[in-house]
């Protein structure tokens, strides 16, 4: 059955009540914690893991994707009106967008960030639903030592890319893997880092570890730095756009998009670097250069396409080869997890229903959130006057509320203190979060890769690049692995030979300087 009548079919799931009423959950849901600084999409679905136990799993992911797009489609708001960005994705926005709302233009401001990012997550989403198929085609021809070299890839770029510091993100990458560890051995049985307790015999729920890590983590770093201060947002009334902000806006959508779906599909891709990379494109192509900087609508229009297209892209590679590349796509795989839903290339041939469903619902989603963005602008802005210590009282008390809920058991309570004080301690020493979540949940799975690719080879090493494409992939985490020495050796080398040739023309002045 080709993809187009899949994707009806996908509609036909999408657009029943219940999943119509969790996509309007979502989005709604999503606008919000986009729209509240510190509080993101990732955070706000590990927050309601648990609460979706006894959800149908397609109605739940429908309304995490939601939360999901709603994110990236909230943070221009606190960008563009109280320069302050809801999500790191959007601070790109703030610099023209805000100065845009100063100039008394918040309405275009707003209108311009909504409608780009609708453009560019529809057109995100068809491409997603054109590429995904043949990314499973490929995945599903692919043996162990194939899917081990991709995932060690994806594990390496999330680490090597993230944060200034490459220590931090290995250091956070290990401390991912050993809480994988926890529990026993899946061949032996044999326990492994449980000292003794007999309840972390099981593992550590990957739901209770998203929870600490992400909500308790941000709330007690945000408590700790909390400072008393009124926010006073510039007012703005319905958000429309003149016949001159259409023309000097659909360009930049376009090419916004064009930057984003990509960039999101990569492991460590995510929507900064595509937001930044658009914001430069639109000031180098910009037939109004003067007003760069002072409020450019191109700077605005842009840098939010290429933000919502990353999100679509994103959910390539998770749906077609269950590899996250983004902390809110790595929460996501733990909700399929959740739902014992095996991730992967033959999620499309197992749960078609699911999956098509999904990516309908993205379709249904981005339209409702541009129906609720345009009229609802003014009321979001509201939000960011909600006292901050009684934000995250609630949010420490859902998560607590969460956490003890998916075993109904005390010790887990512990773990999430525990774990909740190691999410303040990676915060305050600056060590990136999304190195843990993507090793814990990845770890186990290249560990089961590992010892397939050994059992098919009879225990020879050889048994990890028997294959093309794994010989590849390896070829390429060496490039990543040797570029920083090369390029140290290289900065080094310059000085030495300029040196070199200074002295050689201090001996010999009649030397021609080349």
């Amino acid at each position: 059955m080709d993809t187009f009548n899949l994707l009806l079919q996908g509609f036909s799931t999408a657009l029943t009540p219940m999943n119509l009423m969790f996509a309007c959950l979502g989005v709604l849901l999503g606008t919000a914690v986009g729209v509240l600084p510190g509080i993101g999409p990732a955070m706000a679905i590990a927050l309601l893991l648990p609460l979706t136990y006894n959800l149908e799993p397609t109605s739940a992911l429908i309304m995490f994707a939601g939360i999901y797009y709603g994110g990236m489609y909230g943070g221009s708001t606190t960008s563009i009106l109280l320069n302050t960005p809801g999500e790191s994705s959007t601070v790109i926005t703030a610099i023209e967008g805000h100065k845009m709302a100063k100039a008394g233009r918040a309405a275009q401001a707003l209108a311009t960030a909504a409608i780009g990012s609708f453009v560019a997550g529809t057109i995100g989403t068809a491409l997603l639903a054109a590429f995904a198929p043949v990314v499973v085609k490929f995945a599903v021809s692919l043996g162990p030592s194939s899917y081990l070299a991709i995932m060690i890839l994806g594990l390496l770029t999330v680490t090597a890319v993230l944060g200034a510091s490459k220590l931090r993100g290995f250091a956070s990458l290990g401390l991912g893997l050993a809480i994988g560890l926890v529990g026993l051995d899946p061949v032996t049985g044999q326990q492994r880092l449980v000292f003794g307790i007999p309840l972390l015999s099981d593992g550590l729920d990957i739901v209770v570890v998203a929870v600490a890590i992400f909500a308790v983590g941000e709330a007690l770093w945000i408590a700790a730095h909390l400072r008393r201060s009124k926010t006073s947002t510039i007012p703005v009334g319905q958000p429309w756009m003149g016949k001159q902000d259409w023309k000097r806006s659909w360009k930049p959508w376009l090419r916004g998009t064009a930057l984003g779906f990509p960039f999101g599909a990569m492991p460590a891709g995510g929507a900064e670097v595509p937001t930044f990379l658009s914001y430069s494109v639109e000031k180098k192509l910009t037939k109004h250069p003067d007003e760069f900087g002072h409020g450019a609508i191109e700077g605005v229009a842009g840098p939010e396409a290429a933000n919502n297209a990353s999100a679509a892209g994103t959910l390539t590679p998770l749906l077609a080869l269950g590899l996250p590349t983004n902390a809110t796509a790595g929460v996501m795989l733990a909700a399929l997890m959740q739902f014992g839903i095996q991730p992967g290339p033959l999620l499309f041939q197992n749960e078609p229903i699911l999956v098509w469903g999904l990516i309908a619902s993205l379709f249904i989603g981005n339209t409702l959130l541009l129906l609720f963005n345009l009229p609802m602008a003014p009321l979001w802005a509201k939000l960011l006057r909600i006292p901050r210590p009684y934000l995250y009282a609630g949010i420490l008390f859902f998560a607590t509320l969460g956490a003890y809920a998916v075993n109904l058991q005390a010790f887990d309570l512990v773990i999430l203190l525990v774990l909740g004080a190691l999410g303040f301690a990676m915060r305050r020493f600056g060590l990136p979060i999304l190195p843990l979540i993507i090793g814990l949940i990845l770890g186990p799975r290249i560990e089961g890769q590992l010892r397939k690719a050994f059992q098919l080879s009879a225990g020879n090493i050889s048994g990890l690049w028997n294959e093309p494409v794994a010989v590849v992939v390896y070829l390429l985490v060496a490039l990543i692995l040797c570029w920083p020495l090369v390029a140290l050796a290289w900065r080094r080398f310059r000085p030495a030979k300029a040196a070199a040739r200074e002295a050689a023309l201090e001996r010999d002045p009649h030397q021609i300087r080349l």
